[in-house]
C-alpha cells in the first residue's frame, strides 16, 4: 500500500493493533515502509497461531484485505487481496 505517512501509523498504534489484539489467535503484527514517488509504500505484516483464526477475523474469503474505511481514506493506494504464509522459523 502507499499513503502519506502523517497519521496511518498514529492510526495503526491507537486503534488498529489494540483492537486485533483482543483476538483470539493473534500473535503480533510488524509495519514495514519504504520511501517511494509519492508518499511512503507500507506492509503491515501480522502474525497468526492459524490460519483459522485469519478466517475468523477476516471472514469467508480469507485473503480479501480487511481496510476500515477510516485507514482507506489514508493511503494513495493499497492492495485488495490478503497473501498468507506459513512461518518456517
Amino acid at each position: 500500500m502507499r499513503t502519506r505517512p502523517e497519521n496511518y501509523i498514529r492510526h495503526l498504534r491507537a486503534e488498529t493493533f489494540p483492537a486485533v489484539r483482543k483476538l483470539p489467535g493473534f500473535v503480533d503484527a510488524s509495519i514495514l515502509s519504504r520511501p517511494v514517488a509519492g508518499g511512503v509504500e507500507f506492509i503491515v505484516v501480522t502474525r497468526w497461531e492459524s490460519l483459522d483464526a485469519i478466517s475468523k477475523f477476516a471472514g469467508a474469503d480469507p485473503e480479501a484485505a480487511v481496510v476500515p474505511a477510516k485507514a482507506a481514506a489514508m493511503m494513495i493506494e493499497y492492495d485488495q487481496r490478503a497473501k498468507h504464509f506459513e512461518v518456517i522459523e
